[in-house]
């Protein structure tokens, strides 16, 4: 057992970093976070795939083949970032079903060096969700399921869409090409393409949602069962409406025939999501919310993503040594965990859509709060309950850099897999289930009510070293995994060394929470770090269990770029069917 992990096993305090030296910029040594390097802490479990994509013309990370492809061929036909994300992201709305489709939301992170934000950065947050329908009641959502816990699917679970309309803005501020030519893979790809054994895993595991609604079984049920492994899968419907959409602009989804068909269609099932609620949707833009780590500004997106966990439990976890502790030290995760509790339960506590209360981002991301948050973390795991249930989610994340440094980080979701398992009539819209995000819990900051965005799993990250350059896009899906393993490779490439892939390669752990669990935060880990280190987790008073060696849910994509010389080193989550490729 190594010294660290016999330091856990008996109960010792983790070494602190001096205050003076918290966040101290290092001297420019022109090593770039997550690219190889020689003196990388060595990666001690196993792996898949033996080093980082390598590029200089540009690269995009996805999790599925035709999602990466596309947006490499876009690159090479001479788009940009932003155009080789969007037409990607139009892929994966159609091959992703699962995952992300015209019916959910979309949170995007843009560094333009030619193109400043409204505080004069580079970097640009796009916020793309919608809110709760304006006819629907707390009583009513009380009513739908146990008086507890909001609909986690079915009509009343729908939020507007902010996809389409983010698609848009992306392009109008930073594209170079137009949405009708960037839609035309995912319009051929609707009208067939040979169905990834992923999804059809998925539509097996959710047959009976999928069943329940006579639209989504049309779909994804074709002759009563699910498709075959080999077979063409078809959404004539869906591709019809991106062809409606090329034409028409995001007008015809928002305030033309698509919105009127959603909301005549929802009105017969059910739901309480109207034509009108879609008149007034806008993607909200802003700088980005950030902090810095070891020097290091990470860049996040805005509320009502929860993107400021993460940012609060890197602050938090920046008054311990944890390059000193190695990355094969227990103490790690140790310090991570208390940090992302911390973290996830002041969002819990103070914040909510910026339009219904005014969050303290400030204060939760400043050094002297996550100092004194830093305080509560011993050598023992604290039992503090969250105020709140976790959200698995079901999500889709890319990231693309081209040659001339635009960087991408994107994501998309229509929440749970399938989101409320609606197809809205003959759009083939997969609609999403994001109000279950929302709290019935009257005290909650994040509380229902008609016309309020909930909360928002949903953020990805970008990274400038300490001379200000951008060096890194990244993210996963998850849901509320996501902060957890974004922490994770942030400070794999940070503090230990890793490489994009090692990063991303390094065993995962996530923690839960819900009532089921008595408030216990359990803890899953990998099992290619080993009964030793998961027994040195417990002895610190983790609730933990050890689990398949690449179990995690992840998806994360991760792009670095030296600035010195052009080149990228890309790494895709080998836990997904994702690839990087580069130009």
């Amino acid at each position: 057992m190594s010294a660290a992990s016999t330091a856990a096993s008996q109960g010792q305090e983790i070494p602190r970093k001096d205050p003076g030296e918290v966040g101290t910029p290092p001297a420019d040594s022109g090593v770039v976070i997550g690219h190889p390097r020689a003196d990388a802490t060595p990666f001690e479990w196993s792996r898949r795939r033996i080093a980082p994509v390598l590029a200089e013309g540009g690269a995009v990370a996805s999790c599925h083949p035709l999602v990466t492809s596309t947006g490499l061929r876009i690159l090479a036909q001479g788009g940009n970032a932003v155009d080789a994300a969007v037409g990607a992201a139009l892929v994966a709305s159609v091959v992703m079903p699962e995952m992300c489709g015209l019916g959910g939301d979309l949170f995007a992170l843009v560094h333009d060096p030619a193109v400043p934000n409204v505080d004069g950065g580079s970097v640009t947050s796009f916020q793309g969700s919608g809110i709760a329908p304006r006819a629907a009641t707390i009583e009513a959502m009380r009513q739908a399921r146990d008086g507890v816990r909001m609909p986690s699917n079915g009509p009343l679970s729908v939020t507007v869409p902010g996809m389409v309309h983010a698609y848009f803005t992306l392009l109008e501020r930073h594209g170079t090409k137009q949405f009708a030519e960037l839609v035309q893979p995912a319009v051929n790809y609707a009208y067939g393409h040979p169905i990834s054994p992923v999804l059809i895993s998925f539509i097996r595991k959710f047959t009976d949602l999928l069943a329940s609604f006579p639209a989504s079984a049309k779909v994804f049920l074709p002759e009563g069962a699910p498709p075959v492994p080999g077979s063409v899968f078809r959404q004539t419907d869906l591709a019809r409406t991106l062809e409606t959409i090329a034409a028409g602009g995001p007008e015809a989804f928002y305030q033309g025939e698509i919105a009127e068909r959603i909301g005549a269609f929802m009105a017969q099932v059910g739901g309480a999501l109207a034509a009108a609620d879609f008149k007034d949707h806008r993607t909200d833009v802003s700088a980005p919310i950030s902090t810095t780590y070891r020097g290091h500004r990470v860049f996040q997106t805005c509320p009502p993503s929860q993107g400021l966990v993460m940012l609060e439990a890197l602050n938090i976890a920046e008054n311990f040594d944890l390059p000193a502790l190695g990355a094969a030290s227990p103490d790690r995760p140790h310090v991570l965990i208390e940090s992302i509790k911390l973290a996830f339960a002041d969002r819990y506590a103070y914040c909510g859509d910026p339009a219904f209360l005014t969050s303290p981002v400030e204060q939760l991301l400043s050094k002297d709060w996550a100092r004194e948050r830093s305080a509560r973390i011993g050598a023992r795991a604290g039992q503090e309950v969250l105020a709140g249930e976790f959200d698995r989610g079901h999500t889709t994340y890319l990231c693309v850099v081209d040659r001339n440094g635009m960087m991408v980080s994107l994501i998309q979701s229509v929440a749970s897999n399938f989101g409320s398992g609606v197809v809205a009539g003959d759009t083939g819209v997969v609609l999403n289930n994001r109000a279950q995000a929302f709290s019935l819990a009257p005290e909650s900051p994040n509380v229902f009510a008609p016309g309020k965005k909930p909360m928002h799993t949903l953020n990805c990250y970008q990274i400038a070293d300490p001379q200000g350059r951008l060096v890194v896009t990244g993210g996963t899906p998850g849901g509320d995994r996501q902060p957890q393993w974004n922490l994770q490779t942030v400070t794999g490439m940070i503090d230990h060394g890793f490489d994009t892939q090692q990063s991303i390669e390094q065993p995962f752990w996530f923690g839960s929470s819900s009532a089921g669990a008595n408030g216990r935060f359990e803890l899953a880990l990998e099992g290619r770090a080993g009964q030793e280190y998961a027994a040195a987790l417990a002895d610190r008073g983790h609730d933990v269990s050890l689990n398949g060696d690449w179990s995690c849910e992840s998806g994360a994509q991760i792009i670095s770029r030296d600035p010195a010389t052009g080149v990228l080193a890309g790494g895709s989550d080998p836990r997904s069917e994702g690839q990087v490729i580069g130009l």
